[in-house]
């Protein structure tokens, strides 16, 4: 039983030590919490993403919220919606809720950027809820019963998937998307 939750925990870190891999400057890195060493750093994870979606969601012009690259998947405010919505879903089960979200029905950038702004705010108080002490503990999420920060870090894990396709979008229409500015 041990072995197994050291690989789950070893495995739930692996996002935030992929992060903690780029190089990013000192000052941007929170300091290890002594009691909360784990969850600070997962929670650092997190603070990225969420800052570089909210970057892409402002950078990109309204007239191109309708842009998809090829007819086959999401325009980039479909993207921008189905990050807000499932987000929300996957925070508020963490919060002891399971909230849906609109997002999917608004199409206009500022609704859009607003969706998402609520959706983070949802997760914050999430994040801002998790301890090591607490990180183990289950709630129930879709269609069992699943770790605090198993959810949290399957949401950081999306939530970056998704910026890699959002980032495309933005490329294709000559805008440096936020991960990449200043290189």
């Amino acid at each position: 039983m041990k072995t197994l939750l050291r690989l789950v925990v070893l495995c739930l870190a692996a996002p935030a030590v992929l992060v903690l891999a780029q190089d990013k400057p000192a000052q941007e890195k929170p300091a290890v919490s002594q009691e909360n060493p784990l969850s600070t750093w997962n929670k650092y994870a997190y603070a990225r993403v969420k800052g570089v979606l909210l970057k892409s969601a402002e950078k990109m012009p309204e007239e191109n919220y309708n842009f998809k690259p090829v007819p086959e998947i999401r325009t980039f405010g479909q993207l921008m919606a189905h990050m807000a919505d499932s987000q929300l879903r996957t925070c508020s089960a963490v919060n002891g809720e399971m909230k849906q979200g609109t997002a999917a029905s608004k199409t206009s950038k500022a609704d859009l950027v607003a969706a998402l702004k609520d959706s983070f705010a949802e997760c914050d108080r999430a994040w801002d809820s998790l301890t090591d002490a607490n990180m183990l503990q289950t709630v129930k999420f879709r269609n069992g019963e699943r770790t605090r920060l198993g959810i949290l870090t399957y949401n950081t894990t999306h939530e970056n998937e998704e910026y890699g396709y959002g980032a495309v979008y933005l490329r294709l229409k000559g805008i440096v998307p936020p991960s990449s500015e200043g290189r």
